[in-house]
């Protein structure tokens, strides 16, 4: 990469650091605030839904606050892209399935079918961004 995309990058680093850890504490929290809507994604030969639906909520509410601490930031990186490992074969089964989410309505199904699957490949994407801060430079904290 150039100089100029790089000094972008790593200006865009740390608040894209909080913006990160805010998504995955929001969904952590919506793990426990709604756990039914989690329950039916998971594919039906995983044992015990609601305790993995908790279980994945308090990671991603634990390691997205994880992620804010230098000391913890390393780990919690490596937890989140396990999480998202972990977590794919409920997506898979969601888009397979067209398990849509509560009150979609009529005339954007087909939307939202379409989402499903663009959703699969945008884990990637989610795993790239937690692999960045994998790699603590020293003297900044990132």
């Amino acid at each position: 990469m150039s100089d100029t995309t790089d000094n972008t990058l790593g200006r865009l680093k740390r608040p894209l650091l909080y913006v990160m850890s805010l998504v995955y504490v929001v969904a952590g929290v919506l793990h426990f605030v709604a756990p039914k809507v989690y329950t039916r994604i998971i594919p039906p030969q995983f044992p015990r839904p609601v305790f993995l639906v908790y279980l994945s909520g308090l990671a991603e509410i634990v390691l997205g606050i994880g992620v804010l601490f230098q000391r913890t930031r390393r780990q919690s990186a490596w937890g989140l892209i396990a999480l998202l490992v972990a977590v794919f074969p409920a997506n898979v089964h969601m888009a397979r399935n067209e398990i849509l989410p509560d009150g979609v309505p009529d005339w954007a199904s087909g939307i939202a079918r379409v989402a499903l699957w663009v959703r699969l490949p945008f884990q990637v994407v989610l795993i790239l961004w937690a692999w960045w801060y994998t790699r603590v430079k020293s003297g900044n904290g990132e």
